[in-house]
């Protein structure tokens, strides 16, 4: 019963997630994006614990990739803010490297 909770729980969660994101508008999904880079530090520490506790050369697979996505989400997400900010200094900071 474990697993079908497991299940249900998954569907549920990309259901909301898939909602609440469809009803942002564009121009907030980069800031929304950046102020939330500290989750994705939390999904990789949760693939981090799943790739310990794997047993079998699959389930070693699965928690390998899902650290590598993870790890690249939130490399991602704070290159998409530092672009984000530069677009925002004005051009005398740019000319100072500031």
């Amino acid at each position: 019963m474990e697993g079908f909770t497991a299940l249900y729980i998954f569907m549920l969660a990309a259901f909301t997630g898939y909602e609440v994101i469809s009803r942002v508008p564009v121009i907030l999904h980069t800031p929304l994006m950046s102020g939330s880079n500290f989750v994705h530090g939390v999904v990789v520490v949760g693939a981090m614990v799943a790739l310990g506790h794997a047993e079998t050369p699959v389930e070693q697979a699965i928690g390998f990739f899902a650290v590598l996505l993870g790890a690249a989400n939130a490399a991602g997400g704070y290159v998409v803010t530092e672009r984000m900010l530069a677009m925002f200094k004005s051009d005398k900071n740019k000319k100072e490297g500031a």
